[in-house]
């Protein structure tokens, strides 16, 4: 796919993936979100990108969704609507099953689906004027399809407050609510986040697909079986290759060649 709504670039084992509308301040339209999900599956999918990034151009991340397409499904039909709220949710559901790090490198505003975005991502740094809310009750709409991300993010009673308010709410008090995990000065963010991209990316691949494996699938598990099963899937970490590289890289004093197997 040819990207008009995004950039796309991968150099040193990252892809940045940037919302590139700034005069629309990166709204998730159709169009935007399909590229978004394309561009979000190619960066997961190939071998040599083991962190991504996720950013805005200009002085916004994301102001969420496009208010003339809200317009223009006042008239849609039923049928057509589902079709497309099918197509949009897939974007939501990549956080489930990326197996790449996900890192939100927040430059501005980042409300409604913007938020989600955030919510959704491994990891999420943001800039001192960044911007949050769920704002969609404001214009009459309710913020459906990232919600179970909020939720996630910040709790059940804080993201029902979120969403009834429709407050917008500063960079430090993301933090607060755990939905950002560092806040930095404007001037800083690219910085800051290009290094937590390297730190994280200078993991053995196989290992951190595996902390994904040990992390989701045991969220919701019986504690005692989540034992079992973490017992089960350590034997594929000791008999790895990428263990005896991170051994003898350690008592050698040099940095590790991954492998990924």
């Amino acid at each position: 796919m040819e990207y008009e709504t995004i950039l796309y670039d991968v150099r040193e084992q990252i892809a940045t993936i940037t919302l590139n509308q700034p005069e629309m301040r990166n709204p998730l339209s159709g169009q935007s979100t399909k590229e978004l999900v394309s561009a979000l599956t190619r960066a997961d999918g190939d071998d040599d990108v083991r962190a991504i990034i996720l950013t805005g151009s200009g002085k916004a991340f994301s102001a969420g969704g496009n208010l003339n397409e809200f317009k223009q499904n006042m008239t849609t039909s039923v049928p057509v609507l589902h079709k497309k709220g099918r197509e949009s949710t897939e974007l939501f559901k990549l956080g489930a099953t990326l197996k790449k790090p996900l890192i939100a490198s927040v430059n501005g505003a980042a409300l409604g689906g913007g938020t989600g975005l955030v919510a959704m991502s491994h990891i999420a740094i943001a800039s001192t004027d960044a911007k949050f809310g769920l704002t969609e009750l404001k214009l009459g709409l309710v913020p459906f399809v990232i919600l179970p991300w909020v939720r996630r993010a910040v709790g059940d009673r804080k993201a029902m407050e979120m969403m009834l308010t429709a407050e917008i709410f500063s960079a430090d008090e993301a933090k607060e609510l755990n939905l950002v995990h560092r806040v930095v000065e404007r001037e800083a963010l690219q910085v800051e986040t290009w290094n937590m991209a390297k730190a994280i990316a200078s993991h053995s691949p196989l290992a951190v697909g595996l902390a994904f494996d040990a992390f989701y699938t045991t969220e919701q598990m019986d504690l005692l079986k989540s034992f079992d099963y973490l017992s089960t899937l350590r034997l594929v970490s000791f008999q790895s290759e990428d263990l005896k590289e991170g051994a003898r890289a350690f008592l050698e004093k040099r940095q590790p060649d991954w492998k990924g197997e």
